[in-house]
């Protein structure tokens, strides 16, 4: 009986200890009044301090707190409580009773402390049994990482199953370890960050290859120190080649506009010697015609809506090309051989075609929206997305030369404009009709710049005065290519797109043109027929 009586007692002090250990961790981080009253102080770091203390506990009204900071549901009173805002209650955190508090305040937190409360809510779904749940949860850790989450971080990184967010917590593991007491610990975590080549994480390295005012490194431990500086090193040279790579693309993505604004210029201009000072508004016309298409789309097809620039391209084209025609059969046709005259004629037509632009559709611009196969963009290195919509505009471009060449190279129309262009005499005298031919020549120019301006439409606003920003820069490209070589012409284009790119991070913008336009006089001193010379109706005369 007694011995009984031993072993029921032994057994009744086993379960009260373990009973004990179990409870004590929860009564050791009970959320109490003391806890959160911090919060309704005007003191940083002691809201700072009381928001860590949230963060520790994962008891059910911790929670509710940090979500109520989050959505500026979280209130205090004179007396220094805190309450959280229910819909049309207001209910005590501690106790979770309905309290009525008419004259509470919300508790006020800057950007800082928002983040960290932000970044608690995350931490406290990284153990969340969705996939999904977890990969955002990490991910907006890594936007914030926060050394109070490591606790939180070495539990689900010992656990994580997926290899991909396992790597990712890796990541976010390193980047909470780079201050850790460990020499050891804070190498590992240098190494980590250095080994994701991500740009942003430059400025977690820097600050321990840094020197205090005194002279010292802020870190103090050399292996750490040296593996910083190595990860710096690496991280700018990954650096330099995305801005040497962003600005090749952005210079093709300049020179594949220019080339589709130059090439109808170089058949108007090369061809058939017409200083057309209206080109630009072939342009707009190409523009407003894919900006008509787009709205009949969008009010009697709008299921179809992403198709529309296959509708848009031909119609930009026969638009421009209509108008050129219309412009050659009546005006210019009659200033053949008469420069002077042609260029101040057509600037004055370009002023009309402005001004009844303006008419039409309003002086403001007005918007083209990309269908959704140009929206977006491709990732091909860190810090450097390629827009699908310049791409887009860079393959349409080497299409619209491959046509253009096509054209001018294999049919009787080229063949026909290549015999004007040499001798237009012996032309007529072998049966060739030159008025029709310069009349097909120069819709055919028109056309292209018309494809010019649907492609422009894709990067930017449409307005009246679209054509005036490339009239200048088309002519260079066309001089600097060679009168009348379509070949010149893509190479002054890309070559124009690629130099003006390549200065503008230097001078700027404006520097940068008045540069390129003296490099150009330079080299027409030295190469006056351009890079390709061909001879046409401009050399004989």
């Amino acid at each position: 009986m007694a011995f009984s009586i031993l072993r029921l007692t032994r057994r009744s002090i086993g379960a009260l200890g373990i009973a004990l250990i179990t409870v004590a961790p929860l009564a050791a981080f009970a959320l109490t009044p003391a806890d959160v009253a911090p919060l309704a102080a005007d003191d940083f770091d002691a809201k700072s301090a009381a928001i860590d203390k949230l963060i520790a506990n994962h008891d059910a009204p911790s929670q509710a707190l940090l979500k109520a900071l989050s959505e500026d549901n979280a209130l205090t009173t004179d007396s220094g409580e805190v309450l959280i805002q229910d819909g049309d209650t207001t209910k005590d955190v501690i106790t979770g009773k309905t309290v009525s508090a008419p004259d509470a305040q919300p508790v006020t937190l800057n950007n800082l402390l928002r983040s960290k409360v932000s970044g608690a809510l995350s931490g406290s779904q990284l153990d969340s049994p969705d996939l999904e749940t977890r990969r955002a949860a990490i991910n907006a850790l890594l936007q914030n990482p926060d050394p109070s989450m490591k606790p939180l971080i070495d539990a689900q990184r010992a656990k994580e199953t997926d290899p991909g967010l396992k790597k990712k917590l890796d990541t976010l593991w390193a980047m909470t370890a780079l201050h850790n007491s460990d020499p050891a610990t804070r190498l590992e975590a240098v190494q980590l960050v250095a080994a994701r080549h991500d740009l942003d994480m430059n400025e977690l390295l820097r600050p321990l290859v840094a020197k205090k005012p005194d002279g010292t490194f802020v870190e103090s431990d050399d292996r750490v120190r040296a593996a910083a500086q190595a990860g710096i090193d690496e991280l700018d040279a990954i650096q330099r080649r995305s801005q040497i790579a962003g600005t090749l693309f952005a210079g093709l993505s300049l020179g594949s506009v220019l080339l589709l604004a130059a090439l109808g210029l170089a058949i108007t201009y090369g061809l058939i010697g017409v200083i057309n000072m209206a080109h630009g508004e072939f342009l707009m016309i190409g523009a407003y015609a894919t900006y008509v298409v787009q709205n009949l789309f969008q009010r009697f097809a709008p299921g179809a809506f992403d198709w529309y620039p296959l509708l848009a391209v031909p119609a930009s084209f026969v638009a421009a090309a209509l108008v050129g025609m219309v412009l050659e059969r009546l005006v210019l046709k009659h200033l053949y051989g008469r420069p002077l005259e042609t260029l101040l004629t057509t600037f004055g037509i370009s002023l009309i075609l402005i001004q009844a632009t303006r008419m039409i559709f309003g002086a403001q611009n007005v918007q083209v929206s990309n269908p959704a196969w140009m929206s977006g963009g491709v990732t091909v290195m860190p810090s450097l997305i390629l827009p699908y919509n310049r791409l887009a505009i860079l393959a349409f471009s080497l299409i619209v030369v491959g046509i253009a060449w096509a054209v001018l190279t294999k049919t009787r129309l080229g063949l026909f404009v290549r015999a004007v262009t040499q001798n237009r005499r012996m032309a007529a005298c072998v049966g060739v009709r030159t008025a029709r031919v310069d009349s097909y020549a120069f819709a055919f120019g028109a056309g292209i710049a018309g494809l010019g301006g649907c492609a422009l439409s894709q990067i930017g606003n449409v307005g009246p005065d679209l054509g005036q920003s490339y009239i200048i820069d088309s002519f260079m490209a066309v001089v600097l290519g060679g009168v009348g070589q379509l070949a010149g012409t893509v190479i002054g284009g890309f070559g124009l797109g690629l130099i003006s790119k390549a200065i503008e991070p230097f001078w700027g913008a404006v520097l940068a043109k008045i540069a390129v336009l003296v490099l150009i006089v330079l080299f027409i001193q030295k190469r006056p027929q351009g890079m390709f010379a061909l001879k046409g109706r401009s050399a004989e005369a």
